[in-house]
């Protein structure tokens, strides 16, 4: 990815985006231009608000629209490098995203074998992971690589049994991405999951009214410090932005560079510590600056951007929809009494050590719960363009279900062979030396190298993540509309 976006961002130029742009200083040396020139394109749309904050700190309104946890990565890493800031930041959100991103699909690959219990699937998901449409994100200077590697990190730890070092890893995760919030519910869920279980095939002395409520005070008090533990960091951010914009005023005019108070002024920022009324979400009950930013800058709300204009954007929107809808029904039509009960009644075949795996197993369901949850809230109420980068970074569906219907549906994966079983030919990307020892080739290169031989399905599949992972390259990188 850094390859490409640097070579598209030397050939392309760039788009005049009506988009957030500070002033910066002049380059200071060949160094600085160098890496401007080769990672300038991780720089584009929001990576500038998340730059920005990593060098001047929260000094506007509307940066508190991006919680703190990637920006200080960032600076705590720049502060290591001997350039100018913006270099630094570039080079720091380079490598930090890179590392992270790798991590991302280890952990993924770590939980889809826990979870689906085929190695196989959880390895193709994972390939697919490094091919994200939401790829150019992963990339950026955004906190999408970050959250990937908390969440995913999290739900893998959880279904190891660890569940307070997944805790704090989804505690982390919300202090990067506010959409972190809503994991609580896995470990919700768990814990739920757990005591139904509990009533269902303990003793009956379990089952009795004081043990009983003594249970269910334990289960409470248990939840509510798990969902005080992941809303902790959003807290505290909020708590932070109230002291800096809602206290008293500070004279904070000369430690401000002049061009920036000049791009406040004619931009209609509020700059943190100025003389000023104070912003009016600073009088509600519970001042959370989030919200407010979100609905005053950003116009995000329910059924808001169901425009005309907005066609375009649920467009591009459009194959990331199709792609989570379809993976809901198919759950939820595979398993109809499973979703019903919730997951939380004992199936004949769990009861007989011999429970469904893969996508389709019980162990997924409340991984399709999520994913749906983010779909429905990301299509009514955010910037529909935004879905397929808020799910490729935060749901694993958006990946085991495509290595679901490729496993199932494309011949090419179910052959140990090293010829075409239609004719007789020998496939491309296949090893002779793979044969009966396992996939120790990769499955995505042999189906893009026996493109004509693939069926449709695989095609539309494959088309998706790399036409999405190349054209954010090209278009995110340039300042051009992407989602």
């Amino acid at each position: 990815s850094l390859v490409f976006q640097a070579v598209f961002n030397l050939l392309i130029p760039d788009h005049a985006a009506d988009a957030f742009s500070p002033p910066r200083p002049a380059l200071g040396g060949p160094w600085d231009a160098l890496l401007e020139r080769l990672l300038g394109g991780l720089g584009r749309w929001d990576a500038e608000h998340f730059l920005f904050i990593a060098e001047h700190g929260y000094l506007l309104e509307h940066s508190c629209a991006f919680l703190p946890l990637f920006p200080l990565s960032l600076r705590a890493l720049a502060r290591l490098l001997p350039w100018q800031p913006r270099s630094c930041l570039l080079l720091s959100a380079a490598l930090l995203n890179a590392l992270l991103s790798a991590l991302a699909a280890a952990a993924l690959l770590g939980l889809g074998r826990a979870v689906l219990r085929r190695p196989r699937q959880a390895f193709l998901a994972a390939l697919l992971f490094s091919v994200s449409p939401a790829g150019v994100f992963m990339a950026a200077a955004y906190s999408e690589s970050m959250f990937a590697f908390l969440a995913l990190s999290a739900m893998w730890q959880l279904e190891q049994g660890h569940s307070w070092l997944s805790g704090l890893l989804f505690s982390l995760a919300s202090g990067a991405r506010a959409n972190g919030l809503i994991n609580a519910g896995f470990l919700l869920y768990a814990r739920g999951k757990r005591f139904a279980l509990q009533l269902q095939v303990g003793p009956a002395s379990l089952r009795k009214l004081p043990s009983l409520w003594k249970q269910v005070l334990s289960l409470a008090s248990s939840a509510a410090l798990v969902c005080a533990g992941i809303f902790l960091p959003f807290a505290l951010f909020q708590y932070y932005a109230y002291v800096r914009f809602c206290g008293p005023s500070m004279d904070l005019g000369p430690t401000i560079p002049e061009p920036l108070l000049q791009l406040a002024r004619d931009k209609g920022y509020r700059v943190a510590g100025m003389d000023g009324e104070k912003p009016p979400w600073c009088s509600q009950r519970f001042p959370v600056v989030y919200s407010y930013i979100q609905d005053t800058y950003w116009n995000v709300g329910f059924l808001r951007y169901f425009e005309l204009k907005q066609i375009p954007n649920f467009l591009l929107a459009l194959p990331v929809t199709l792609l989570g809808s379809w993976a809901a029904w198919t759950y939820v039509s595979t398993n109809p009494r499973l979703c019903l009960t919730l997951g939380l009644e004992r199936s004949k075949s769990e009861e007989r050590g011999k429970a469904t795996d893969g996508f389709c197993g019980p162990a997924a369901f409340v991984y399709v719960v999520h994913c749906t949850a983010l779909l429905l809230f990301g299509f009514f109420f955010m910037h529909v363009q935004v879905l397929t980068r808020f799910l490729g970074s935060s749901s694993p569906i958006l990946y085991w279900f495509p290595a679901h219907l490729l496993e199932e549906h494309e011949p090419l994966l179910w052959s140990t062979e090293t010829d075409n079983p239609a004719s007789g030919n020998p496939l491309l990307g296949k090893s002779p030396s793979s044969c009966g020892k396992g996939t120790t080739d990769n499955p995505i290169v042999r189906l893009l190298l026996n493109w004509r031989l693939i069926t449709p399905l695989s095609k539309s599949i494959l088309g998706f993540f790399l036409g999405y992972w190349l054209l954010g390259l090209i278009l995110h990188c340039n300042f051009f509309p992407w989602t």
